[in-house]
């Protein structure tokens, strides 16, 4: 299992997700770099993530569990936090989940640790162009 873990550095690291730290146990535990270091966690950065285990469950080189996740702005600043439960990528991979719904879930178990933009709110990033599309 190891190998998996090694591996999944890498994988994360093509996705352009800068790991700083991996451990496993009963869960995954990461903390990433972000490449975005405002007051949100970038949806996109969070999406690339997400496709790395996606990628790996469905390839069946990995057997999903929990994946708590930590967004650094640097070595001891954290942007935010976030999980995946394992049944949410099975579902997912086995159809029972839309790919909205997993990123519905995903982004409700986003907790930013300022405090700003944890109430759920579509990351809207005020230029207005969500609300051109009505």
């Amino acid at each position: 299992m190891s190998d998996v873990i090694d591996g999944l550095e890498g994988e994360l690291r093509s996705n352009a997700i800068s790991v700083e730290s991996i451990s496993r146990g009963e869960t995954i535990d990461i903390a990433y770099l972000t490449a975005f270091p405002g007051t949100r966690v970038d949806h996109q950065e969070m999406g690339r993530a997400c496709n790395t285990f996606i990628d790996l469950a469905e390839d069946d080189d990995w057997s999903p569990r929990r994946v708590d996740v930590t967004v650094l702005r640097s070595d001891d600043d954290v942007l935010g936090t976030w999980h995946i439960e394992p049944e949410w990528i099975t579902g997912l991979v086995e159809y029972r989940l839309s790919e909205e719904d997993f990123s519905e879930r995903v982004l409700d178990t986003l907790d930013h640790a300022s405090g700003e933009g944890a109430d759920g709110t579509s990351g809207d990033d005020g230029d207005g162009e969500a609300e051109a599309e009505s």
